[in-house]
């Protein structure tokens, strides 16, 4: 949500595939968004005529999709300012993610992680993403409940978690519509966030 990796891993996605033998339609491609490496590697496995085992998936997937973020991810319009104002207010924040630890420490090391008082990744809940628990962890290490968070998500599986918890959610869409409905708005990037909490651009 933070930075545009969402198309990065549709790519690493797609490259799997591909070595597999292959070649993943739209469709297919939409329904690895938000998702784990584990979840894509089973969907995969199922699709690619060349045999391979899951696990052996996983680690192509994580290994392709670090490969990609490693080599630079850009913020997405608002991010800083936003991180910035958490930070300067003392917010409490967590950062919830479906991706591996390796992928999520390298994303911070762009972000800086001064902004969060916790992270979440992939692996570290009993279930990930569509599942609440990474939320849930989250907000309790935070010590708030769940419906006194606000949970920024870009992926209907990301979104799907968030509301499972009891979080309000604000949907940023990146590769994937989603639709207003109760409890949740819908924004084209974050810096409609940053002004309706009052009027702030970023720099």
């Amino acid at each position: 949500t933070l930075v545009d990796t969402e198309p990065l891993w549709l790519e690493a996605s797609r490259t799997v595939a591909a070595a597999h033998g292959h070649h993943l339609t739209e469709a297919e491609g939409a329904t690895v968004l938000g998702r784990t490496c584990a979840d894509t590697a089973v969907g995969l496995a199922r699709l690619c005529p060349k045999p391979t085992t899951v696990a052996g998936l996983e680690t192509e997937l994580e290994d392709t999709f670090l490969a990609a973020v490693e080599a630079g991810v850009e913020l997405r319009p608002g991010a800083r300012a936003l991180l910035d104002r958490l930070e300067r207010e003392g917010l409490p924040a967590a950062l919830v993610s479906a991706s591996p630890r390796r992928v999520v420490d390298t994303v911070l090391r762009t972000l800086g992680g001064e902004a969060f008082r916790t992270t979440v990744a992939d692996g570290e809940s009993d279930r990930s993403k569509p599942f609440p628990d990474p939320y849930l962890k989250a907000a309790a290490r935070l010590g708030l409940p769940p419906e006194a968070c606000l949970a920024v998500e870009d992926s209907p599986t990301g979104v799907a978690a968030a509301e499972a918890a009891g979080c309000r959610v604000l949907a940023v869409p990146s590769a994937a519509p989603i639709a207003p409905a109760p409890g949740r708005r819908v924004r084209t990037d974050l810096t409609a966030l940053l002004r309706e909490w009052g009027g702030e651009e970023p720099a």
